[in-house]
């Protein structure tokens, strides 16, 4: 296998973080899941673990948006990566569209570690914190 250059990994990852931020605030629950590894997980304050694609895809579906919802992903950062697995770390600011407009809702941090398979980067595991 010819090794992955930083940019590939980088790009690859980065666009692996907006098409789930995207499905996420589209209520898009099985292009959310399909963005995790099978043993994938995700770890929410307040909200549990989840791990495995039917508990992933149960979730969500209950998280699904009720009304306009924005996350923005931003200040990425991969720590440490290879050809196969990395360790990402993102800040998030959620916003809710309510009848005065938007307003930030949350501000935290994701922790992911991610893997490549078969040229496709899905999360292992996703953490988050909010502050």
């Amino acid at each position: 296998m010819t090794a992955l250059s930083f940019a590939d990994v980088s790009e690859g990852i980065k666009a692996t973080i907006a098409r789930y931020t995207h499905a996420l605030d589209d209520g898009r629950v099985d292009d959310v899941v399909t963005l995790f590894c099978a043993d994938g997980a995700c770890d929410m304050p307040g909200m549990g673990i989840h791990e495995g694609h039917e508990a992933l895809r149960a979730a969500y579906t209950r998280w699904k948006p009720r009304t306009p919802q924005r996350h923005l992903v931003l200040n990425t950062v991969i720590s440490e990566w290879n050809n196969t697995d990395a360790t990402v770390f993102s800040d998030v600011v959620f916003l809710l569209k309510g009848e005065a407009g938007w307003a930030v809702q949350v501000v935290g941090r994701y922790h992911d570690v991610l893997r490549n398979e078969e040229g496709a980067w899905r999360f292992v595991r996703r953490t988050a914190e909010f502050s």
